[in-house]
């Protein structure tokens, strides 16, 4: 927290602040104090607001080197911003705020400062707050700040390319304007980006005024639900969440149902980053509805950066929750904070990985609906990887095939060349691989389904590593659903039509070809009984 990127935001983000003149500061309110070691992670330091106020200037220090503490602003009506651990002070008034917080009426009456006790190991751990309340406003008018309406939806079907956890400047560790992030993911192709910023909605106001330049990409809305034993993605969501658990009725799944009551998704993001305290919370531990859960960031960061580490943890932790019966799509999210700068290695920017989205439109909630039909399919590096689209002969309802049988198809592109493999995952379990040999490829599974329900998923790899993951397919037997794999009705003429003869033309048919042997094989043995005798 105190690395050089914070003091880069801390610069950016100052920087970001203009000021007019005003006359001199009244003195302000000084208010020093022990953080309490024990009770909840968050607590308060109560002010009084007088009537009259215009703006009010929050200055705060954790006075350590050692210990970390996040703060926010909470008015008489509740949440009116949160700037986490940056050292920038927090301003609002009512025609602008600093990064982070809300603007809006002053009204008069106990405000309070909101501490978290991000990090504390060393004692007595202090905090030091200057709170300047102001008869004139210093910060010009935002009028570039609207609020939030979804641009119209471009209608086609087909999938989109995204990413799923991208930081603006109202993340104060992040630097990158909407401008740069919008310009940067174009360069990548990209459809869309969630704006994922940390325990705040202000971003939100923003995204009309850089729309208006960039189009091409959506800007979709989101919340990075941030806390100290795990991070989520409220992805859709445009009202603030509260993220401080153990204060009286905050818990994770009131936070997650007050995502979905939205209409947004709750999706864990990297659920097993666990970096201590690089990376405070960042490894999930806590204890959620499954039920609630829509997805699960199964790659954070491209998969050279990051992924070897985390990608099978990440992929047991995923698996673990669909074993028990949960329908929980893959996503993927850079969790960019330099937007197309990186910081070393281990940084990723836009793009990587990238994750594709099966949508009736470009739009918000169309996006949200191919997340909950389960048509993702995850480029752990980058939007070069190859593609997968996996079909079923049986039409799904969502991510799900209610059939006595199906064929499962999946059609493979960009990877021919690449000395790539394909292979079905049946309930976590690879099934064999093949050799991409065309492009496009089609590799298809014959599947009986059997009693209760079974998952599929594809995965392809370039030089033995993974490189592009769908979602599931869930198959459920339906004794009265169709049936492709039956034999046909007996015909005079005796003859069975299958998938296209045993030729692959431009199109390689793996299980095409395992049919046509093992008919080679029957007709050898036919005619080695008829010459036995």
């Amino acid at each position: 927290m105190r690395s050089f990127e914070k003091s880069l935001a801390l610069a950016l983000g100052l920087m970001a602040i203009p000021r007019v003149a005003a006359a001199a500061d009244p003195a302000p309110i000084v208010l020093d104090g022990d953080v309490p070691l024990d009770g909840p992670e968050h607590f308060f330091v109560p002010f009084d607001v007088p009537e009259g106020i215009e703006e009010i200037e929050v200055r705060h220090d954790d006075q350590s080197e050692a210990n970390i503490l996040d703060f926010g602003l909470n008015d008489p009506d509740g949440y009116r911003g949160w700037g986490g651990g940056t050292e920038e002070p927090a301003i609002v008034g009512r025609l602008a705020a600093s990064r982070a917080y809300v603007r809006g009426p002053i009204r008069a009456g106990a405000w309070k400062v909101v501490v978290g006790k991000a990090k504390v190991v060393t004692s007595p751990a202090r905090y030091h707050l200057e709170i300047v309340l102001r008869t004139a406003a210093t910060l010009p008018e935002q009028r570039q700040r609207t609020p939030y309406a979804p641009p119209p939806p471009r209608p086609g079907r087909r999938y989109y390319a995204g990413d799923f956890h991208v930081h603006s400047l109202e993340s104060t560790d992040a630097i990158p304007s909407l401008d740069e992030i919008a310009t940067y993911a174009e360069s990548r192709q990209l459809d869309f980006v969630e704006i994922s910023d940390h325990n705040t909605v202000t971003q939100f106001e923003f995204f009309a005024d850089a729309q208006s330049r960039h189009p091409n990409l959506l800007f979709v809305p989101g919340i990075e639900y941030t806390t100290y034993h795990g991070h989520a993605n409220a992805i859709g969501a445009t009202r603030w969440v509260d993220h401080k658990l153990g204060q009286p009725g905050v818990t994770i799944d009131g936070a997650a149902e007050a995502i979905r009551a939205q209409g947004a998704l709750f999706s864990i993001n990297h659920p097993v980053l666990d970096l201590g305290n690089a990376c405070i919370g960042c490894a999930w531990k806590l204890e959620v509805d499954p039920n609630r859960v829509s997805a699960v960031e199964i790659e954070t960061g491209g998969l050279k950066q990051s992924g070897f580490i985390f990608i099978e943890k990440a992929l047991a932790f995923w698996d673990d929750l669909c074993a028990k019966g949960h329908h929980v799509a893959a996503l993927g999210g850079s969790d960019s904070h330099r937007a197309g700068n990186t910081n070393g290695p281990t940084s990723s920017p836009i793009a990587e990985p990238t994750t594709m989205v099966l949508a009736d439109a470009l739009s918000t909630e169309a996006i949200l609906e191919g997340i909950r039909n389960g048509r993702t399919v995850v480029k752990l590096q980058s939007p070069a990887d190859p593609m997968i689209e996996l079909t079923s002969s049986v039409e799904p309802s969502g991510d799900t095939v209610r059939a006595r049988s199906t064929i499962l198809s999946a059609k493979i592109t960009g990877a021919a060349g690449k000395n790539a493999t394909v292979y079905f995952v049946k309930n976590g379990e690879p099934e064999a691989a093949v050799p991409v040999t065309s492009d496009p490829f089609v590799h298809e599974a014959r599947v009986t389904a059997e009693a209760g329900e079974s998952r599929w998923r594809v995965e392809v790899r370039v030089d033995d590593q993974r490189s592009t993951i769908t979602s599931h397919l869930f198959v459920q037997r339906d004794p009265n659903g169709p049936d492709p794999l039956a034999p046909p009705p007996s015909s005079s003429s005796g003859s069975v039509s299958n998938d296209g003869g045993c030729h692959s033309g431009k199109v390689a048919r793996s299980s095409a070809w395992a049919w046509c042997l093992a008919a080679a094989g029957a007709i050898a043995l036919f005619t080695r009984r008829r010459r036995s005798h």
